[in-house]
């Protein structure tokens, strides 16, 4: 076919960020040079953040086994699982990490639009939406500390104002802060859904002579280039490419989501794809490709919104809230009276095709003819060359609060603790969380700020349990190690909840793979979070990855997000953080082999010490039998709340349970401890140190006996104290200290950021 374009050249393909040799790979595909268009769609498709290039070889290992999946990771546009013979919970994680480095707003609200069509392109509708925020520390005085503090203000307010108007609860996340991430702060967003499985819709397009469907919003000239502009290191450069960064409208976004639902569910979609990263030529050959056919596109008939477009700006234009649909000829009436209803774009821009070319042209004339396999499977494939990293062996352990403890200085004990609390790491979350619609749907069950959130199932009596994690501070001293221990810990997060893991999506965000060292962090993470999976028998269902997160002041953390959901066939075994009732006093237990250390911990960070060797012993048999025993508690209504123990280790649990149990009552309740049962050690590790595999739950007089009788080898059971319902004290032995200051600190910790 005779296409009228210019030829591209090699100086143009490096321009557009391909890489050495690889301008010569698509003419040796092609037979000849390519045009200017497909140059530019190779560009977009062969991009790391669409061709995962240099991880695809080793996501092919991650655990993925499981009688309940429904589609394979990669296949479709998330993951999928059953969660009874009806219905599938959908989800997946994404990142949107530079354009919240450029435009921290938009950067943020467009990852939330993002990851929402994701789910309900499957035919799932949204019921909760969850975040993991990466920023450098933002107290102290300075241009970096101000820039830290208006990226932060403006990515949550992008997210909270995406999902409050879209009409999906912001159900929980998690936020960390490290000097790393100060000029390019991290912004994952995850969402889950549920759908009717025998009404679940498909990217695979099957068959000839169907009819390819625009819908949703008018296409422009933002976010061109956004998946190269992914693909490279931030710099002062890339940062003023903010032609690259996309501009979300979340009430169209509701408006396209309805509308996609209502098609799907009428069973009017053959195949459908979001709009993502590399816009138009992403979505046209993945799912050409997928089923085996042509496509061929007439660039005239796309909905636009500038003039004078041409034909690689439609190709690669990254505008919102726009989906491609693929339909039978006789079904477009309906489609498009359903699109009318609803007062949105629809048009049919091109139709599937004998052969398996993508073919563009825009009046009539041919700009590109390129087989969809080699744009969307024949991207270059990488394992790039590691160079170990030398573990740095820790600080010693510091034995301040032991020696405070010993002469009883409450004064200075109450100013370690409140240090420790308010730290940004540790504090509460409230000032980020209170601006999200946290209730919108009436599907709550335990919202954020405890373990895992937990919303109720549509028209079932079960509900899903869902956390987001990532440990990089661990994984930075050792990856393989720290990647298992953040699955552990995700898994806790469930299981604290009383709910079965089901399965993983992760967000791998690391630095310029190009980089021995940092490519080879991020082979012994992927490696450490398969192998911890596979003991779990907890499949990786879907993903992302992030490279080049990176600026001029070196690497971020390496920081793998991890996204798990668990099942609870019934919502009312939900555990919650603190107990509902406090009329009698409860008894306080530790359950799961207590092994604290201060290495790595946030009480060292806090203190100003650096992480290092080694991690707190990670036994993950404790673990899995850890979570099997709490769920089964859970089913028998034994426990009346559970905490993990994690960051900022006891002592932040014990905290944690008594604050959320004085916001719900309003009277702040009292903590007795017996430190003599946490065994010999310092109090600055037993206290302060951190742990893995291992839960505090309070129970009444009544279930105690019950509880114990869980004890084993696996899951050993200690009764630490008592709560009871006024006082507001933390005794540790025969001294108290007042919980209020403690509480003001912990609540406080966030709050300047935010007004």
């Amino acid at each position: 076919m005779q296409i009228v374009d210019r030829e591209g050249t090699a100086a143009e393909a490096k321009k557009l960020g391909l890489k050495d040799g690889e301008f010569e790979m698509v003419v040796s595909h092609l037979g000849r040079k390519p045009s200017f268009t497909e140059l530019a769609m190779f560009s977009g498709m062969w991009s790391e953040h669409c061709s995962y290039k240099n991880s695809i070889l080793l996501l092919k290992k991650l655990y993925s086994d499981s009688e309940r999946l429904l589609a394979k990771p990669g296949e479709e546009n998330a993951g999928a699982l059953k969660i009874n013979d009806k219905q599938a919970v959908v989800f997946k994680v994404e990142s949107h990490n530079h354009p919240s480095a450029v435009e921290p707003y938009q950067g943020a609200a467009t990852g939330v639009g993002g990851i929402m069509r994701d789910i309900f392109t499957m035919g799932a509708r949204p019921v909760a939406t969850l975040n993991s925020l990466r920023f450098g520390m933002p107290h102290g005085g300075g241009e970096l500390s101000a820039r830290t503090r208006y990226l932060l203000r403006r990515v949550v307010k992008g997210i909270g104002d995406y999902g409050n108007s879209l009409g999906i609860a912001n159900a929980g996340g998690e936020i960390f802060f490290h000097e790393s991430y100060t000029r390019n702060p991290l912004v994952n967003a995850m969402t889950v859904g549920v759908a009717d499985i025998d009404k679940m819709a498909t990217a695979k397009i099957n068959g000839i002579g169907k009819l390819v469907v625009y819908v949703g919003a008018k296409t422009g000239r933002d976010g061109i280039h956004g998946a190269s502009f992914a693909s490279k290191n931030l710099s002062k450069e890339s940062e003023e490419e903010r032609s690259a960064v996309q501009v979300g409208d979340p009430f169209l976004e509701k408006l396209v989501m309805e509308a996609t639902l209502e098609c799907i569910q009428k069973k009017l979609v053959l195949a459908i794809q979001d709009m993502g990263a590399a816009g138009l030529v992403s979505s046209s050959s993945e799912m050409a490709a997928s089923g085996g056919v042509g496509v061929r596109l007439d660039l005239e008939k796309v909905p636009a919104r500038e003039t004078g477009m041409v034909p690689f700006e439609f190709m690669l234009s990254e505008s919102q809230e726009r989906m491609l649909m693929v339909i039978e000829p006789a079904a477009w009436g309906a489609v498009k009276a359903v699109f009318d209803k609803w007062e949105l774009d629809a048009a049919v821009i091109g139709e599937t095709t004998a052969g398996r070319n993508l073919q563009i042209f825009m009046h009539g004339e041919c700009y590109a003819d390129v087989p969809a396999d080699i744009l969307s499977k024949k991207a270059p494939r990488y394992e790039r060359e590691q160079k170990a990293v030398a573990a740095k062996p820790g600080a010693g352990d510091l034995q301040q609060l032991e020696q405070l403890i010993q002469k009883w200085d409450v004064i200075t004990i109450t100013r370690l603790f409140a240090k420790l609390l308010a730290h940004p790491n540790l504090c509460s979350r409230q000032p980020i969380y209170r601006q999200y619609d946290t209730d919108i749907g009436l599907r709550r069950v335990i919202g954020p700020g405890q373990n895992g959130c937990v919303v109720r199932v549509p028209e079932s009596p079960s509900a899903l349990a869902m956390a987001i994690d990532g440990n990089s501070y661990y994984i930075a001293v050792e990856p393989y190690k720290g990647a298992q221990h953040t699955v552990a810990e995700a898994v806790r997060n469930i299981a604290a909840t009383g709910a079965v893991p089901l399965g993983l999506t992760n967000c791998l965000n690391f630095a310029n793979p190009y980089i021995p060292e940092n490519y080879w962090f991020f082979a012994q993470a992927v490696t450490g979070m398969s192998d911890a999976c596979r003991a779990f028998k907890l499949p990786i269902v879907s993903g992302n990855v992030s490279f080049y997160n990176e600026s001029e002041d070196g690497p971020v953390l390496p920081t793998p997000t991890l996204g798990v959901v668990g099942l609870l066939e019934n919502a009312e075994h939900a555990i919650p953080a603190a107990p509902m009732d406090l009329s009698a006093n409860l008894k306080l237990f530790l359950c799961g082999k207590f092994l604290p250390s201060q290495q790595a911990s946030q009480y060292h960070y806090s203190e100003g010490l650096a992480a290092g060797t080694p991690l707190p012993t990670l036994d993950l048999d404790a673990e899995i039998a850890g979570a099997k025993k709490m769920v089964a508690l859970a089913q028998t209504g034994v426990l009346a709340a559970a905490l993990d123990l994690s960051a900022g280790g006891l002592l932040r649990a014990l905290c944690r349970m008594a604050f959320a149990a004085f916001e719900s009552t309003g009277a702040m309740p009292s903590l007795s401890i017996d430190m003599s049962v946490l065994g010999s050690g310092l109090a600055d590790t037993k206290l302060l140190g951190e742990t893995a595999h291992t839960y505090l739950v309070a129970t009444t007089d009544a279930n105690a006996a019950k509880l114990q009788r869980e004890h084993c080898n696996l899951f050993p059971i200690v009764k630490l104290g008592t709560l009871s319902r006024e006082g507001g004290l933390l005794s540790l032995g025969k001294n108290s200290i007042e919980l209020e200051s403690l509480y003001d600190a912990w609540a406080g910790g966030l709050r300047e950021y935010f007004g």
